[in-house]
């Protein structure tokens, strides 16, 4: 699934292929893939342009030259974008197309049609009525202190509540854990000052990596916990070292938090 650093890559390619460029026509394959009717969809943006973008969590906002139109676009599962000339012949799985006065189109990629666009007329409303917290890159540390102390829960699920704050999915809570020292399993409402803080930086620090390094796995720096996943050819020559921690060489456990597949080093990170 997409997380928050593959959604902010397609926000800055969104923003260097698509601003300023009259929408022609909508082709839409699929209509359940919208969350605004079709009718009202194309009468809304036929003759406007992109001009902006905010993304909060895995939610991509795309703002036009009116104010009172603002498309929501959700990558679901596997989503992707794709601009391309209308010459080109259309990407595979692209199901929405918008199509620009210039002969380009902005094709939005659904391979498996979980994915979705809608409307909204402002974002902070659409925000609180879903119940979603603070960007991850926007958080303060005492913001973040203050919602995850609140919670008994372990404090991997409470960092997947997007209420808690938004955009953290499984592999980056289990990776900010690994950086932070912290046990999946620890109970967020026990974390000291010292925690929430490091905690702060370490989601700081893995969201910025894997933005930097386009969310090719492969590629982030091997003291990542990451690698031991085998998602990408990994950087170690040995494979087996993918099965021990990159700091201090102790066998990496796998197990499962609130539903969810964890790996951790259980000598970096104690369950206090």
């Amino acid at each position: 699934m997409p997380e928050l650093p593959e959604v902010e890559i397609r926000r800055q390619y969104l923003e260097t292929s698509s601003f300023n460029q009259p929408i022609a026509h909508i082709e839409v394959e699929d209509r359940k893939l919208l969350t605004t009717e079709y009718a009202v969809l194309t009468e809304s943006l036929i003759g406007r342009s992109f001009t902006g973008t905010r993304r909060v969590g895995k939610n991509l906002f795309v703002f036009t030259d009116n104010p009172a139109v603002i498309v929501r676009m959700h990558f679901g599962m596997t989503g992707d974008l794709a601009y391309y000339h209308a010459s080109l012949d259309r990407p595979r799985f692209a199901r929405i197309v918008f199509s620009f006065d210039n002969g380009f189109n902005l094709g939005f990629l659904c391979p498996r049609k979980f994915e979705r666009i809608g409307l909204v007329d402002d974002v902070d409303a659409y925000l609180k009525a879903k119940k979603i917290g603070p960007d991850g890159l926007d958080i303060t540390p005492d913001e973040l202190a203050n919602r995850v102390r609140r919670r008994k829960a372990p404090i991997k699920p409470v960092l997947m509540d997007q209420a808690t704050v938004a955009g953290l999915g499984n592999w980056i809570v289990d990776e900010v854990l690994f950086q932070a020292r912290l046990h999946p399993e620890r109970p967020a409402n026990e974390l000291t000052d010292a925690e929430t803080a490091n905690l702060h930086a370490a989601i700081r620090l893995v969201l910025e990596t894997a933005i930097r390094h386009e969310a090719t796995y492969r590629d982030f720096p091997r003291s990542f916990l990451i690698h031991v996943r085998e998602w990408d050819q990994s950087p170690y020559d040995d494979v087996e070292a993918h099965n021990f921690c990159p700091r201090c060489g102790t066998r990496i456990e796998r197990t499962e938090v609130g539903g969810r597949t964890t790996y951790f080093c259980p000598n970096c990170q104690h369950n206090a």
